[in-house]
């Protein structure tokens, strides 16, 4: 049977409708596997190190709750106080909502940051402040894990002849580790509670 020219283009319409519902959904589970990826955290935190009370603690004491981490040392003279004290007005301007968040401190220098002197220093800025540290090779092996940069720098004025340059953000995790934001340091304590009101 032969087709008029009329049914020629019906098919032709049939055959176009056919494949743009195809298309359609091709991109609508595109869309969505893209969206869904988005959202997941690109990596986790993993620790395991000792806090300035000489209790060993892992990501995994933490579930549960928002953690709040930066890393830093206690003979920095200007960038870890400033983000400290933030993070005491962030804990503070969170009112009730702050317990669902840990502020965490973990030293990228434990060569002088034992447990004695981060007893000594994180409860200077927010009691609710944990201070972390470890060996060497644990303090590397945590900052590969984030990850996040940091070295030694000879400087005769310093303490101890040294001191040390390091990533300044501040990480934000959720509750069951994922990494969930960071702000640069500078972030005003009220953009950081607007951020996390949104999302605790």
């Amino acid at each position: 049977m032969r087709l008029t020219g009329l049914q020629k283009i019906l098919w032709a319409l049939v055959g176009v409708a056919a494949f743009v519902s195809i298309w359609l959904l091709l991109w609508s589970d595109y869309r969505s596997d893209r969206t869904r990826a988005e959202d997941e955290p690109t990596f986790f935190a993993d620790f395991e190190l000792t806090d300035h009370r000489g209790m060993v603690q892992t990501d995994e004491d933490f579930a549960g709750r928002w953690m709040l981490i930066f890393f830093g040392f206690t003979n920095c003279p200007d960038i870890c106080p400033t983000t400290l004290s933030e993070v005491a007005a962030v804990m503070e301007g969170l009112g009730d909502e702050a317990a669902k968040v840990r502020p965490i401190f973990i030293t990228i220098d434990p060569e002088r940051d034992t447990p004695a002197a981060l007893a000594e220093y994180v409860p200077l800025f927010d009691a609710e402040i944990i201070g972390l540290t470890g060996t060497p090779e644990q303090i590397a092996a945590t900052s590969e894990t984030f990850p996040i940069f940091y070295e030694r720098i000879e400087e005769s004025t310093a303490p101890d002849g040294y001191t040390m340059g390091h990533t300044s953000h501040l990480f934000l995790f959720d509750t069951q580790a994922g990494f969930a934001d960071s702000w640069p340091y500078g972030t005003p304590a009220e953009d950081i509670i607007a951020d996390l009101k949104e999302r605790i």
